[in-house]
């Protein structure tokens, strides 16, 4: 074969990709969105084999483009003591479940499984989560080079699994995590983080399944071959810096990963209702499906809506007050609470069309957990950020998109405890709508976020990294 010829098979060779996701929607979901991403940029010149237990792949292969360039595996999850038959991802227990930590040993128990995959299929790249910290030293002596993609943001991952964090021990105190770890970025609004916060960050430190989540992370970010962000150095270039020095690995930017338009229509009952109100007008609060707040926090935030004066919907799991419905909300609230915000303020719990209510004309301000999906939803839907997070990343994620990034306000919380108020929701709201400089500022992100040719272009770099980094 002539010399240019072989250039020219090496450059047409399709890139081959394993995705290991953990067994979590949560993480499932981003892979999606990468998996999406690389094979609209490689225009079809790109194998992507995606693998997970048996019982998410339909909804998986739902989610996934229907190209020939992307399968679905079925791995078969191995009987774990305490785990129950038939459970393949978070969203199959409650998430205070003990029985939630024995996934990781059911992932670490596919081992044999992802081998022999790896040894048939031979990915140019195996692109994995933070609970496989054991693919490294399967793939690469087959010469696949693994890839670790961190489904966080990137300030996360600099502030909580730092190796810097080791100088505590393995059991740092909640007075070390108030602190950023050694040679945290100046540049970072993060000067330390509440007790309350670092109080639930020493979640990642516990040994609960065979390793805790700090050493299984610390892991895949030492013997991975490359470290994947789905982030941009516009966003938060001083912790990609840190943690590529950290770890002394190239990081591979997939771009932040922005939703697709969603499809359907936006169910009746919620059409109808919003349509009741002028353009930007109302409120819309909703906290994920995992996450609940204590029956004060319920108060507190409905009464702090209904101080707004605002029209307000407000989407609540209520297992913690041990109902399902508003009539379970009214008994937490004082008397006459449900006659005052008749015909502005409604109560659901349930699932609702998230992303088909952010983007009605209505719909002004979201007050959310700040999970790094929903407000990559409410910057590109346009509605303005309250931002009332409730558990590890979020803490952070809420540092980076209202103090370096401006574009959304943190209701205040106390230091002891992270309890607010009513009066602290009150004025996030408020501040949000009324704030031209947080205006502005999320209107400048919502232009770069949606901007069709930066983000094909954070696409075309990725696939280019990939090939590079599998010398093709």
């Amino acid at each position: 074969m002539a010399a240019d010829d072989a250039s020219l098979s090496s450059a047409t060779e399709p890139l081959r990709v394993l995705m290991f996701p953990y067994l979590a929607f949560g993480h499932i979901s981003p892979f999606i969105q990468l998996a999406t991403k690389l094979s609209a940029a490689a225009a079809g010149n790109i194998r992507v084999t995606f693998l997970s237990g048996a019982a998410n792949v339909e909804r998986i292969r739902s989610l996934l483009p229907s190209s020939s360039s992307v399968s679905v595996v079925t791995l078969h999850l191995p009987a774990i003591p305490g785990l129950p038959s038939g459970v393949e991802s978070t969203a199959d227990l409650p998430s205070d479940s003990p029985a939630v930590e024995l996934l990781k040993l059911a992932v670490d128990g596919t081992r044999p499984q992802v081998d022999a995959l790896l040894r048939e299929l031979r990915p140019h790249v195996a692109v994995f989560d933070f609970a496989m910290q054991w693919l490294p030293e399967v793939a690469e002596p087959l010469g696949v080079r693994a890839v670790f993609f961190s489904v966080f943001a990137a300030v996360s991952t600099a502030y909580l699994i730092s190796p810097a964090r080791r100088l505590h021990g393995p059991n740092p105190s909640v007075e070390d995590l108030k602190s950023p770890p050694a040679k945290f970025p100046e540049a970072s609004s993060i000067r330390g983080v509440p007790a309350y916060q670092a109080a639930d960050f020493l979640y990642i430190f516990r040994t609960l399944a065979g390793a805790s989540v700090f050493e299984r992370a610390l892991a895949c970010l030492s013997r991975s071959s490359a470290i994947m962000a789905k982030t941009c150095a516009e966003m938060e270039g001083p912790y990609i810096d840190y943690v590529a020095r950290e770890h002394g690995k190239p990081i591979l930017l997939a771009g932040p990963i922005t939703p697709e338009p969603p499809t359907g229509e936006l169910d009746p009952r919620w059409a109808e209702w919003l349509g009741g109100f002028p353009a930007g007008a109302v409120v819309f609060s909703s906290f994920g499906s995992e996450t609940f707040l204590s029956e004060e926090g319920v108060r507190e935030l409905l009464l702090g809506l209904e101080m707004t004066g605002k029209p307000f919907l407000a989407v609540l799991n209520l297992n913690q007050a041990k109902g399902e419905g508003e009539e379970e909300v009214g008994r937490l609230l004082p008397e006459g609470w449900a006659e005052r915000v008749k015909g502005r303020g409604l109560v659901h719990s349930g699932w609702v069309q998230q992303q088909h209510i952010l983007r009605h004309d209505s719909v002004g301000v979201f007050l959310c957990h700040a999970g790094l999906s929903s407000v990559m939803e409410a910057v590109a839907s346009g509605c303005g950020l309250a931002m009332l997070p409730q558990k590890g990343d979020q803490f952070l994620n809420a540092r980076l998109f209202a103090g370096d990034m401006g574009i959304g306000v943190e209701v205040e919380r106390r230091e002891e405890d992270g309890g607010f108020t009513r009066e602290a929701v009150c004025s996030a709201v408020r501040e949000v709508t009324e704030s031209e400089e947080v205006k502005e500022k999320h209107a400048k992100w919502r232009e770069f976020l949606l901007d069709k040719e930066k983000q094909e272009g954070f696409a075309a770099g990725l696939l280019d990294g990939l090939r590079k980094l599998a010398n093709l």
